[in-house]
């Protein structure tokens, strides 16, 4: 069967998002959700598989900035809407799409991709490591207590409304991205993407609200949430559903969440998406009343590995050859000397010397941000030490102090 594979026009949008949401499930997005990505999404930026007149394979990548080790905002493709048809599955349909899409963002100069997974399985062939994690926690707040840090007492807490709140809560993001490697900066219009709450997303629970942390007049942190009022022959069993929360200090971050223990008629928090290192769970006197899972989060794609590299910045001064074997875009695939001083600015250049480690470009990708060990990887089998010491050298160099977390989806 013959498809037609092409960016869809503004006149094809409706139907190519119809695709995405019969793969997806055949619910419909809501209108708020709709008219949101339709103005988030550009279509010279997204990719469809045509049979007749009808979509069955969609594609789309955002214009993002991610953050990396060393804090700079690296331009990254923010790959998004991916599906094919269940009528044109094992076609190759979306292997097309991923070496159309690879390519384009090859020509527009970001030296990497990022996305996140629907089905994790599906995206190593292509490339993509899973470099990050995200911690999911249900707390039982009727038996955990927190360990409160000094100052949390001079804290002010206050409900706003989400949106009048959000300029104040987009400039707490903006501060603390430099400092957590795999955060997306802020494009303009994603902003509305952390006030976007349609009535059926709500699980039975309240509209969002919002509380802002403030000390000496300054906003310090934010919490959104909503509340899930439920009852049982005790009484209340209510659960706070938190879906992001960030603070620039110890004292307003402890602050935030003591005001999440104390809701009324609440017995338990939950969140989907903390960083792996999340400082609660060192505030929390019971970690296994928490419900802590951990999940694969961000995934990374090298596109340019020369440019990808030099973009980051190292924990250690390094020298190693890499032999980086990448079938999907054979212009990464060679050695590459990866050089890097004690500040940890590095240059990576072309090489015909020996390699140290060979390894493929998806576990580089894991590796990038710094939260996977590349001694882990080798302990697996999956990096080829040529030089003894290599691994060692290689692993404290690309390792980061802070766990790399992605703070949404897209």
């Amino acid at each position: 069967m013959n498809t037609e594979l092409r960016i869809p026009s503004v006149a094809d949008w409706d139907t190519w998002l119809g695709c995405l949401e019969l793969a997806f499930g055949g619910v419909p997005l809501t209108p708020e959700s709709r008219e949101m990505y339709a103005t988030l999404s550009r279509p010279d930026r997204s990719l469809g598989h045509w049979d007749g007149e009808e979509c069955v394979g969609t594609a789309g990548a955002y214009a993002f900035q991610v953050t990396v080790p060393g804090g700079a905002a690296v331009p990254a493709a923010g790959v998004t809407m991916v599906s094919v048809a269940a009528t044109h599955r094992r076609q190759g349909l979306l292997t097309s799409m991923m070496r159309r899409q690879l390519d384009d963002v090859r020509s527009w100069g970001e030296p990497i991709a990022v996305l996140k997974a629907s089905e994790p399985a599906i995206y190593g062939r292509f490339g993509y490591g899973a470099a990050t994690q995200e911690t999911g926690l249900r707390i039982d707040t009727s038996l955990v207590r927190l360990a409160l840090p000094s100052g949390t007492d001079g804290v002010r807490l206050r409900r706003v409304s989400p949106a009048g709140a959000l300029d104040a809560c987009e400039a707490v993001y903006a501060r603390l991205a430099p400092d957590r490697p795999g955060t997306p900066v802020r494009q303009p219009g994603w902003e509305q993407l952390a006030v976007n709450d349609p009535a059926a997303h709500r699980e039975g629970g309240s509209p969002l609200i919002c509380v802002l942390a403030e000390r000496d007049g300054e906003v310090t942190g934010y919490v959104t949430y909503r509340v899930r009022p439920a009852w049982d022959e005790a009484g209340p069993r209510g659960t706070v559903a938190v879906r992001d929360l960030a603070a620039l200090d110890a004292a307003s971050y402890a602050a935030l969440w003591r005001f999440l223990f104390g809701i009324d008629l609440t017995s338990s928090i939950e969140c989907g998406n903390r960083p792996a290192d999340d400082a609660v769970l060192r505030l929390v006197s019971d970690v296994r009343r928490c419900e802590v899972r951990l999940r694969d989060g961000l995934y990374v794609r090298l596109v340019d590995v020369g440019a990808a590299l030099e973009a980051r910045r190292y924990r250690a001064p390094v020298d190693l050859v890499l032999e980086v074997e990448d079938d999907f875009c054979p212009w990464n695939a060679g050695r590459w000397r990866l050089t890097g001083d004690a500040k940890g600015v590095a240059s990576c250049r072309r090489t015909e010397d020996r390699a140290d480690l060979a390894l493929s470009v998806r576990d580089l990708g894991a590796v990038y941000l710094g939260g996977v060990s590349l001694t882990s990887l080798a302990s697996a089998g999956l990096v080829r030490e040529n030089r003894p010491g290599a691994v060692a050298e290689a692993a404290l160099a690309f390792s980061w102090d802070v766990a790399p977390w992605c703070p949404h989806e897209f």
